[in-house]
């Protein structure tokens, strides 16, 4: 009898745990903004070390979160002014078996290191507008930019 209750407090407390890690998930979806992303971690062995997320844009901020994990903080954090796409792919290899086939993988750059990023290919337009809408220059410029349109310049007084 003493074994049937121990292995019932062990799937009591499974269970709380996996609701947990919905819930946390829920919470974070639930602000808009957001989308699924996986973020390569290690490349260690070809074609693995991929990381499940989701991504939450706040700002000029792409903040990264694990998804089977209780961590309250982002794992990563993308500045949109540093962060520039160098090249687009398909999974190969490996990945195919990993990602969702409608994902594609981008190389991106930041201040620090490369990085990759899988997202499914829907997304990636959205994502491009989010990169390019930044403010332009670097971080700490002003925000004020003129506008040369190329035109004759006209005079304020008439």
């Amino acid at each position: 009898m003493r074994i049937l209750e121990i292995a019932g407090i062990c799937v009591v407390a499974l269970l709380l745990l996996l609701f947990a890690l919905f819930f946390r998930r829920r919470l974070l979806m639930a602000g808009g903004g957001t989308i699924r992303l996986q973020v390569r971690v290690t490349t260690m062995v070809p074609g693995r070390g991929w990381a499940a997320g989701v991504v939450r844009f706040v700002g000029d901020e792409m903040r990264f979160y694990r998804i089977f994990t209780f961590a309250i903080r982002p794992k990563r954090v993308f500045d949109r002014r540093t962060l520039t796409v160098g090249a687009r792919r398909l999974p190969e290899g490996p990945e195919r078996l990993i990602l969702p086939g409608d994902w594609v993988i981008l190389a991106c750059t930041t201040p620090t290191s490369p990085v990759e990023i899988a997202m499914a290919e829907s997304t990636v337009t959205g994502f491009s507008s989010w990169l390019e809408a930044g403010p332009p220059g670097p971080p700490g410029s002003s925000r004020l930019i003129p506008r040369h349109h190329g035109g004759p310049a006209q005079s304020s007084t008439s």
